[in-house]
């Protein structure tokens, strides 16, 4: 698969503060570690060597991924609306019934007021439903679904990717980096989660089995600014294409936190001023609503350009996804259904409204 069909033009970019005087005590150093001999695989994703062949293609592992939001809502909407005419009482009730299954007040009066327009005082079967649905979910999700693409000509390419504690920020950029490896380009990983080992350790048998470039902290809790500084510096040197740079978790609501994201791009911008070029948030479906909130937060505090929403498989919630398109327009690049590197893949908004519906 050619690269603009994997990943479509990001928009958006960071904005560009006033340069600032550099801190007189230089960054703490980078260490390169050289990718380690393959040993047994972090629990949280399976390395690509000990991946079966997948048995089923990406839509159907989509649908089963969107099972339980789909039971959630189809169960609901069918019994609603089985055999009624959609008249003011029912059409009501339709509402409050996609508003409970994490769709949002917007979204759901935007379908709702379709359903009036089309299909108003009609008898409608099952299927026909699920399909309007389907249909109008489609129509609020294809202007965010849009790709990611890496921009050779910046050199590196630096996509910060940032959000919550649990978020899968990390296993995110394992698999993005998986991909964009496959596709030729020169791949580099910044362990910007310097206070958690495990995601160093995480990121290092990655690196070793993507042909990654690895940039770890001098030492556990070294500043994550400094080290993001010295990677850019040296990514720059070698020719990389794409700098993949790990955060912390932290929570949306602790300012002081959110205020150490600000610092790294800063200190990024000293290297290179248009830098970074992507800011992606990973968002976890099994939180729902909440997931709302944590947008508004980091898009005031490091303006986030671009979605990636992981763990639909384990939720009934993955009508959220319906209710960030409509709020706030933002690019969703990738969604993930599973641990696999295969189980994260560019959003598409017909299959996931159809999947989401438990359609074909």
């Amino acid at each position: 698969m050619a690269l603009r069909d994997f990943f479509g033009r990001l928009r958006g970019g960071a904005p560009q503060p006033t340069p600032e005087t550099p801190n007189p005590d230089p960054p703490a150093p980078v260490a390169e570690i050289p990718p380690p001999e393959p040993e047994a695989p972090p629990a949280e994703i399976t390395p690509p060597e000990a991946e079966a062949p997948a048995k089923t293609g990406w839509f159907a592992r989509l649908k089963a991924g969107l099972s339980r939001s789909t039971a959630k809502l189809t169960d609901s909407v069918v019994s609603l609306l089985h055999k009624r005419r959609l008249d003011d009482e029912a059409l009501e009730e339709l509402e409050e019934t996609l508003i409970t299954a994490d769709l949002g007040v917007a979204a759901s009066r935007r379908i709702v007021e379709g359903f009036r327009r089309t299909r108003f005082g009609k008898e409608v079967t099952d299927e026909e439903v699920k399909a309007a649905l389907a249909d109008e979910i489609a129509a609020i999700l294809d202007p965010v679904a849009q790709p990611m693409e890496i921009i050779p000509a910046r050199a590196p390419h630096v996509v910060l990717v940032v959000g919550v504690n649990g978020t899968g920020k990390t296993t995110t950029i394992a698999k993005l980096g998986r991909h964009y490896a496959e596709q030729g380009l020169k791949i580099g990983f910044v362990a910007g989660d310097t206070f958690r080992a495990a995601a160093v350790e995480q990121l290092q048998v990655w690196a070793g089995r993507t042909s990654a470039r690895f940039f770890a902290p001098a030492k556990p809790g070294a500043d994550a600014a400094g080290l993001a500084f010295d990677a850019l510096t040296a990514a720059r040197a070698d020719g990389l294409d794409l700098l993949l740079v790990d955060t912390a978790g932290r929570l949306h609501n602790k300012s002081a936190l959110m205020e150490e994201l600000r610092k790294i791009i800063r200190v990024i911008k000293r290297v290179d001023e248009s830098a970074p070029h992507s800011v992606l948030l990973v968002l976890d479906a099994t939180t729902g609503q909440n997931a709302v909130q944590q947008v508004k937060v980091f898009k005031e505090m490091v303006d986030v350009t671009g979605l990636a929403v992981t763990k639909l498989d384990g939720s009934a919630k993955g009508g959220v996804v319906v209710a960030l398109a409509q709020e706030f327009g933002l690019p969703v690049h990738v969604v993930g259904v599973g641990e696999k590197a295969e189980d994260l893949r560019p959003f598409a908004a017909r299959d996931f409204a159809r999947g989401l519906m438990g359609l074909d």
